[in-house]
């Protein structure tokens, strides 16, 4: 057996070995995530640093009379809204293939008759890559690639167990296989967000949005043809056949259930059909321009204290204000 000493030396080792990987010199800061997207996919000018692949989509919002009759949400007037929409696929690659394991989005901007905005932002997994900005970051960091142009698969498997809050959504992804079209794919809101009853009472939800075409992945058989641009061709395709619908479901949380970490899932909960959201047409250029931050909400609604979720506003802006001026 080693003496104390070695004892000693061989923890000291152990733990400066782990350090790395399980926390951040500095609290990560908004600009990080722009620098580390640039490392990871390349420089990209005038084009969104994350899911840089995606295709505008234009529609509307009923919300149903349940929700109208409890909530005291401008969003839920029970009037068409009109939405901008973007699908998308995550990470910072303009030319990522559709059949890749990684998230897919739905982003939507609502036009409210006073000329005020309501947005959503949303992921195919029913949770975030980690808990905080460190974290997420951190993990960012340990793929980037290499001499060879690669992510070394090790350092990125021992990130993940020294921080187990960065396994469930890769778990998720090998586990599903990538969405056979964007209107076959569930949407999940990720974060925790406050919503006022008609009594004045703040209640705590959370939300993903259920296609009526219902869920469905790509075969074994689609993945190995690995053809990298289907998704906009089906989703026009589809649409051709009549308007996409989600319903739009509102889960109610427990005082135990988690309210500032994205990275954990909530049990299932009572739910309410909150509306549909609409798609009628996709293609144009209608959500070039727009800026799909999640904290801008409407009356009624207000954000939680998750970090991840703060975080998002100023790195959405860095990342806007680049795009419209061709960086």
């Amino acid at each position: 057996m080693p003496s104390v000493p070695l004892r000693k030396l061989i923890l000291s080792a152990a733990i400066a070995a782990v350090l790395p990987l399980t926390a951040q010199a500095a609290p990560a800061q908004p600009n990080d995530f722009i620098e580390v997207f640039a490392k990871i996919f390349g420089e990209h000018k005038g084009i969104r640093k994350g899911h840089a692949k995606g295709v505008c989509a234009a529609g509307n919002f009923t919300a149903s009379p349940e929700a109208t009759a409890r909530f005291d949400a401008a969003l839920f007037s029970g009037s068409a809204i009109p939405v901008s929409y973007r699908f998308s696929l995550a990470g910072g690659n303009p030319a990522a293939p559709d059949y890749a394991r990684s998230p897919r989005g739905l982003a939507a901007q609502f036009t409210l008759a006073d000329g005020s905005k309501h947005n959503i932002a949303t992921l195919t997994t029913p949770v975030f890559g980690a808990k905080d900005p460190d974290n997420f970051l951190g993990l960012l960091q340990a793929s980037l690639p290499g001499n060879d142009g690669k992510p070394d698969l090790a350092k990125i498997q021992a990130f993940r167990a020294a921080n187990p809050d960065t396994q469930p959504q890769a778990q998720w992804l090998a586990a599903n296989p990538p969405p056979w079209s964007y209107a076959t794919a569930e949407y999940f809101g990720l974060h925790t967000f406050y919503l006022v009853d008609k009594s004045g009472e703040k209640v705590k939800i959370r939300w993903h949005l259920q296609p009526k075409d219902g869920v469905k992945g790509l075969s074994a058989t689609e993945l190995e043809q690995q053809n990298a641009n289907f998704l906009d061709d089906r989703l026009k395709q589809r649409l051709a056949d009549g308007a996409v619908e989600f319903d739009w479901i509102i889960s109610f949380g427990e005082a135990a259930d988690s309210e500032n970490d994205p990275s954990v899932q909530w049990p299932a909960r009572p739910t309410l059909n909150a509306g549909t959201l609409r798609i009628d047409a996709a293609g144009d250029a209608g959500c070039s321009n727009i800026n799909f931050d999640p904290n801008v909400l409407s009356r009624g609604f207000s954000a939680s204290d998750d970090p991840v979720l703060r975080m998002r506003s100023p790195a959405y802006a860095i990342s806007f204000g680049k795009r419209l001026s061709g960086q």
